[in-house]
């Protein structure tokens, strides 16, 4: 299946859409979450957000890209979420946003993407493996609130 899916920057506008499509992430985000996000996305330099949009110009999916400076891993391009809305998985949106990150990735320095997925998500695995990717480890990722 092919998608019909054109792919363009974020914009203000988008906002309402991709906290809906960050919830289907499972990230339960407001359009004001989403709208403080992107303003502080839109300032770094060194960070995109990306939306596949339909014919009707509604966005269908996103992916965030984000080099980020590191000691431990060089030329490495960081996508920070791609999700494509459950009525138009498997039709290659997922893929066309993919490849306009790593687009803009290679163009900003990266020569390689990296991505890490719940383990939960064998679906997402087995897109990224389809696409190229390579897993290379299992980790935990620990949080603490600072308040």
């Amino acid at each position: 299946m092919t998608t019909d899916a054109s792919i363009r920057p974020m914009r203000p506008a988008d906002a309402p859409r991709v906290a809906e499509l960050a919830t289907q992430l499972g990230y339960p985000s407001t359009s004001g979450d989403v709208m403080h996000r992107f303003a502080e996305l839109a300032e770094y330099a060194r960070a995109v957000a990306l939306v596949a949009v339909d014919a009707a110009d509604d966005v269908i999916g996103w992916i965030q890209v984000e080099r980020t400076p590191s000691l431990a891993v060089s030329d490495a391009a960081l996508i920070g979420g791609l999700v494509v809305d459950e009525a138009h998985r498997s039709a290659r949106v997922g893929a066309a946003l993919l490849e306009a990150g790593e687009h803009w990735a290679r163009e900003h320095g990266a020569r390689t993407m990296m991505v890490s997925s719940r383990v939960a998500r064998e679906a997402a695995h087995r897109f990224y493996e389809r696409e190229g990717y390579e897993r290379l480890k299992t980790s935990h990722i620990f949080a603490r609130e600072l308040v």
